[in-house]
């Protein structure tokens, strides 16, 4: 379908209002996105393009189409056109984001263009799995345990084998040295994580299986984890 079949349909659209809100408002759009019927849709108003919300709900079996009304005024419209499930396989969107506009609403379009000229062009060479695990690594040097974590959650979640973690924390070792690896990066919740992963595998579960214990005990729900 296209915009133009369902255009007529937007004024009974439900409005969220998203503008100025504090936090993690996601998982609650989330949830009202999963529970609308097809046929019927959600207009997102927010001072920015909310770019990152169309992957996940095109996930949902949803069509958008945004109109840029004012300089910081977009409003964002999804029509749901199949019932699809949450699969869990775009965990941990860049929440926050949101916390830009409240700064300076020009500061939060910039914000939201650059995370999307970063992770979304289709010009980048790297590979997306790739360039999660170079983020976690840069992320570990900064000393960004929270972002490393929620890198490690998304690239196995994106198919990156277990393996090729145990690469990353063997060249971790030896570039941020046995010393800073011991105290830092062995307690931390990143290394829980990898850990958790090799114990499930090593106990015969499944990738999905794996994926749904990653986000149960590493994503929003955990407080060194989540980002609001």
């Amino acid at each position: 379908m296209s915009y133009t079949d369902w255009q007529d349909k937007t004024p009974a659209f439900k409005k969220v209002d998203v503008r100025g809100i504090q936090g993690n408002f996601f998982p609650g759009l989330k949830k009202q996105a999963m529970e609308l019927p097809v046929g019927e849709g959600m207009e997102i108003v927010q001072t920015f393009d909310p770019i990152p919300l169309y992957e996940v709900m095109e996930g949902l079996g949803y069509e958008h189409h945004t109109e840029h009304v004012a300089d910081t005024e977009y409003h964002a419209y999804f029509y749901r056109v199949e019932a699809k499930q949450d699969t869990g396989d775009i965990p941990m969107r860049p929440a926050a984001l949101t916390n830009f506009p409240l700064i300076d609403e020009e500061l939060g379009k910039v914000a939201v263009a650059f995370w999307d000229v970063t992770w979304n062009n289709a010009k980048r060479t790297l590979p997306y799995e790739t360039r999660l695990l170079l983020s976690l690594t840069n992320a570990v040097g900064a000393g960004r345990m929270r972002q490393a974590t929620r890198e490690l959650v998304k690239a196995y979640a994106h198919g990156i084998d277990s393996a090729a973690f145990d690469d990353v924390f063997e060249l971790l070792a030896w570039n941020q040295g046995i010393g800073y690896f011991s105290s830092e990066i062995g307690p931390s919740t990143l290394f829980q994580a990898y850990k958790a992963i090799k114990q499930q595998e090593k106990h015969g579960k499944s990738r999905d299986e794996i994926k749904v214990m990653l986000m149960e005990q590493f994503g929003e729900k955990n407080p060194d984890v989540k980002v609001v």
